[in-house]
């Protein structure tokens, strides 16, 4: 039986992988096997996408028609209910759009998540109040009680993130820090969450100064890059911008590369990380002080 819908897991994908790698080193096409399976081609392309559960009979048959080695066959066995149980944010599916569920295997075993925004304060660098107040511009048909959730998964995941040593590089326009999200209460919290932030040893933050000249980033949309380390899971992209609450996600070669050139441009042209905590506290004197 299918498991309930909360997005892939990474043990997940990296048993997919291994599958599809089996069968294509076996030389056959999904047509292919699921005909000599008597299976819809759509069952095992399902089964291969990490769209359904691993079913212990279908896997054991694929193992057999690939031809797999009997210590392959063991340790692929063993792994499947560690695979089949659901991610730690399976709770907060709720809180989640569809898109963001299937990228959380993604995030749980990024080594680095690289963000760009053009305008707000990243979202995994935003204090509760920060997300609650962006939300609810963004979507003012959600009610608090909507917005506490978001909030609180978003918490979630920034712990899970330092508890994992994942390496967070954000990237913004100083002029994002002048936008005023909320009261000025909000504000004051939020860049003295970014001031403190700035000290860990797990977060690297570049601000682009307020006139100078275009870099690859001016003008693109929210971004994130989620470099990963696992063999079977490729490094992912995505880009907001479109309709709230929708984004585009990509896992192939060009446009990850391509963005993490832009990235890296960008980030030699913005103010060096060493003086990211005086620009900080130049803003919060400037508004505050």
């Amino acid at each position: 039986m299918a498991r309930e819908r909360s997005g892939r897991t990474a043990r997940h994908l990296v048993l997919v992988a291994r599958l599809r790698h089996l069968r294509e080193g076996a030389g056959l096409s999904v047509p292919q096997a699921a005909t000599q399976l008597g299976w819809h081609p759509s069952t095992l392309r399902r089964l291969e996408q990490a769209q359904t559960s691993l079913d212990v009979g279908q896997v054991s048959a694929l193992l057999d028609l690939y031809g797999a080695g009997a210590t392959e066959t063991d340790d692929i066995m063993g792994r499947l209910n560690a695979a089949n149980m659901p991610g730690w944010w399976h709770p907060w599916r709720d809180a989640m759009a569809p898109w963001l569920m299937d990228l959380m295997s993604v995030e749980s075993a990024a080594s680095v998540v690289r963000t760009w925004h053009p305008a707000l304060v990243p979202l995994l660098l935003r204090t509760p109040a920060y997300a609650m107040a962006v939300d609810e511009v963004m979507f003012p048909e959600r009610d608090a009680a909507e917005r506490h959730r978001r909030a609180d998964f978003l918490v979630e995941r920034q712990k899970r993130l330092q508890e994992q040593q994942t390496r967070l590089w954000a990237v913004l326009p100083v002029t994002a820090l002048r936008c005023q999200v909320g009261d000025e209460e909000v504000m004051r919290e939020q860049v003295r969450m970014l001031q403190q932030t700035a000290e860990r040893g797990d977060v690297t933050m570049q601000l682009h100064p307020e006139y100078a000249p275009p870099h690859p980033l001016t003008g693109v949309p929210a971004l994130s890059l989620y470099r990963v380390e696992i063999r079977e899971i490729a490094d992912h992209v995505v880009r907001e911008g479109g309709l709230p609450g929708t984004a585009e996600v990509w896992d192939s070669p060009h446009p990850v590369q391509t963005y993490q050139g832009m990235l890296d441009v960008s980030c030699v042209m913005a103010i060096r990380p060493a003086r990211t905590r005086e620009v900080l506290q130049d803003e919060y004197d400037r508004k505050w002080a």
